[in-house]
């Protein structure tokens, strides 16, 4: 009878020898996400203790003292002297109103020469620029030739070759007393040989033309890089002729770095004074050379300063213009 008793008697199913039924099932699409670290309900997640980070005060101060040192050595070194500038051009030494200084130099038939000579030099030494380093660039990546990647190494070293570098080589082969006058002198036996341009506008023009075409090859031959060989092969396959296929399929790929490239050469020619000195060309004045003149052989420093902040502020606004070039292309 107590044997009966006992085994009528329920045993919970935590306490049973057997082996527990099958967990229960979620409904589909219902299922919990694995179980991850709880976090308080108090606030957010804490960090580890010793690796708290330092109150906001103390990590502005810090910052500020990271930044102080290279602010002043720039306002020292640069801004001060640009502020000189500015303000020489605006309250000159030898007294008069604020803006007799621009008055003058503007009215000036040498300063509008210079400001017109500096620009289609600068015009038309980008153009050059273009239209050879787009050449160059297509030829170097895209026909075959043995040492065409050597030749695209020196174009990277070419970049860091100062300009007066370029216009002295010139000289050596076309200037008056240059090779190439010598060996026509020699073989003709006349008094002078028949190359004189590099003293002339069109020297220059030529010596920024090839001083600065690497400067436009470089970005192409990058852009060229990353372009799709795919599409060219699909499109000669269609029998597209090489220049179709430039026109068409390379040269929309290309005019985001040609316009990066052109707008850096445009404030670099602007700016050049080194090439249009070694040339010698003496009817060519540009504005470096005008404050050159100013400044040193005439001694005029408030002429100087307002010619100065002429071509600052145009090569500013073109330097605005580069920046956005080439962010929209990607340099």
């Amino acid at each position: 009878m107590a044997e009966r008793t006992r085994r009528a008697v329920a045993v919970p199913a935590q306490d049973r020898g057997s082996a527990p039924g099958p967990a229960p099932q979620t409904p589909a699409g219902l299922e919990r996400p694995p179980a991850g670290p709880e976090k308080s309900p108090a606030g957010p997640e804490r960090s580890p203790a010793g690796l708290n980070r330092p109150p906001v005060g103390r990590d502005g101060a810090a910052r500020w003292l990271w930044v102080l040192p290279p602010v002043v050595v720039l306002g020292l070194v640069f801004l001060y002297p640009l502020g000189l500038v500015v303000q020489q051009s605006f309250s000159p030494e030898s007294g008069g109103g604020a803006f007799d200084a621009y008055a003058s130099v503007f009215a000036s038939q040498s300063f509008r020469e210079a400001l017109g000579t500096t620009v289609w030099l600068a015009v038309g030494a980008t153009a050059g620029c273009l239209v050879l380093g787009f050449a160059l660039a297509l030829v170097i990546a895209f026909v075959p030739f043995p040492g065409a990647r050597a030749v695209a190494k020196f174009i990277d070293v070419f970049l860091s070759f100062p300009s007066f570098l370029i216009t002295l080589a010139l000289l050596f082969v076309y200037g008056t007393v240059g090779m190439a006058n010598g060996l026509v002198t020699d073989l003709t036996g006349a008094a002078e040989g028949p190359f004189h341009f590099l003293t002339t506008p069109w020297g220059v023009l030529i010596a920024e033309i090839t001083y600065f075409t690497p400067f436009v090859m470089r970005p192409l031959l990058a852009a060229f890089s990353q372009l799709d060989t795919a599409q060219l092969e699909v499109a000669a396959g269609l029998g597209a002729r090489p220049a179709r296929i430039v026109r068409q399929v390379i040269l929309p790929e290309a005019l985001p770095a040609l316009a990066a490239g052109g707008s850096l050469v445009l404030v670099m020619c602007l700016n050049e004074f080194g090439i249009v000195l070694f040339t010698g060309a003496k009817d060519v004045t540009t504005l470096p050379m005008l404050i050159y003149g100013k400044a040193i052989l005439e001694s005029d420093y408030a002429a100087a300063c307002v010619v100065a902040v002429v071509n600052i502020a145009i090569s500013v606004g073109l330097f605005g213009l580069y920046r956005v070039v080439g962010k929209r292309a990607g340099a």
